[in-house]
């Protein structure tokens, strides 16, 4: 360990993803000891300083911000990670990288493609290394379902289907904005379940079955007015509260996908099921480290699924935690991706999803809003080219 090398982390935002984030970084070392980088976690930023000192003291962070501009302008920051809101993402991403900074973002990459674009432009000028967080992609079951894909073994795919459903804003009483509910508010989100959860459906989707080619969508705002947490007054609501879209993917499968905030008993539902010419997979976040396997070459007899318990040594990470049987959660997903990304400096590839995989998403969730707002199919124009 005495030649590994520090990169300094400026953490900016201090919510649920500031701490997923945190931990992945204090767990890597323990994990992950033969990488040659290791983060030290130098400067954490939030708009409250009480809160931000708590979270510093708790999290091991060695100083506090309450400016995120003061945290990039600092020479001791070698990597920005940003966990703000989506509304902030753009600014700060472009000063990021105009400070020579690397910077891992949250998803979504932004509002609108528009925005996105800016930053991507500002990432691919400077050249500095980048990644965004979907952490789907590194549960180990979805790594293996990537596998398996790739290895042939499904044949040609016909269907791809996935549905992320939750039941957290049913009451009307649930305000928009501030804090706690930016997600409702359409001027901090860009949009609702698209940006938010389907967002994470179609990476994971082009991840494993390549390109969206074209999108039908339908939206719904079910609750249309909310009051607003900042102003205290009544506005119209401008995310969609559920989104339902069918598309073509560009080997020729179909795509079906669903994502609501409106299914009572559903707290975070998120499946996938793909259908081949060969065989089937799908997976369930709720029983996240199962994947389920139907192979028709089977024996007609014992043909049927099988549920593979994805624990063992050989199967993706697994050899980095406890004994085959023992299950891992959901934070482990975001230690592997900075573990990925730790060994991608030393490698000198990508940490894939980047700005630009995370750009290509972005067109899509732009294709869904503009096909249920026109109710006409809408072309993606999806360049997906990540290895």
């Amino acid at each position: 360990m005495s030649n590994t090398k520090e990169i300094r982390i400026g953490l900016i935002g201090t919510g649920l993803m500031g701490r997923t984030h945190s931990n992945g970084y204090n767990r890597i070392q323990n994990f992950f000891p033969e990488l040659e980088y290791k983060p030290v976690l130098k400067a954490v930023c939030s708009r409250n300083e009480e809160k931000v000192r708590q979270f510093a003291e708790q999290w091991g962070y060695e100083s506090i911000e309450t400016d995120w501009r003061a945290l990039i302008a600092r020479d001791d920051i070698d990597a920005v990670d940003i966990c703000t809101p989506n509304d902030t993402h753009a600014e700060i991403a472009i000063a990021a990288a105009a400070a020579g900074k690397m910077i891992l973002c949250e998803k979504p990459l932004a509002r609108s493609l528009a925005e996105a674009k800016t930053m991507l432009d500002a990432v691919e000028e400077s050249g500095v290394k980048n990644t965004v967080w979907y952490n789907y992609r590194r549960v180990p079951a979805v790594t293996l379902a990537k596998q398996i894909i790739d290895s042939g073994k499904l044949g040609q795919i016909f269907h791809y289907r996935a549905n992320f459903l939750q039941d957290w804003t049913i009451n009307p009483d649930v305000p928009q904005g501030g804090a706690a509910t930016w997600r409702l508010d359409v001027d901090a989100a860009g949009s609702g379940v698209t940006g938010d959860l389907l967002a994470h459906c179609i990476d994971t989707a082009m991840w494993l079955n390549g390109g969206i080619k074209d999108v039908s969508a339908v939206t719904e705002t079910f609750i249309k007015e909310r009051i607003h947490q900042e102003t205290g007054a009544v506005q119209k609501v401008g995310i969609d509260d559920a989104c339902i879209f069918h598309c073509h993917f560009e080997n020729g499968s179909l795509g079906l996908f669903e994502s609501t905030r409106y299914a009572r008993g559903h707290k975070a539902l998120y499946t996938l099921e793909i259908n081949g010419e060969h065989a089937s997979i799908r997976w369930d976040l709720h029983d996240m480290n199962r994947l389920e396997y139907f192979d028709h070459s089977d024996d007609s007899v014992v043909r049927g699924w099988r549920s593979i318990l994805v624990t063992d040594a050989d199967q993706p990470y697994m050899k980095r935690w406890w004994i085959p049987g023992t299950i891992i959660g959901y934070e482990h997903s975001f230690v592997h991706q900075v573990a990925d990304f730790f060994e991608s400096l030393q490698t000198g590839e990508k940490c894939h999803p980047t700005f630009r995989d995370a750009f290509e998403t972005q067109k899509v969730c732009e294709a869904v809003i503009d096909s249920a707002n026109s109710r006409s199919w809408k072309d993606t124009g999806v360049d997906w080219v990540e290895a």
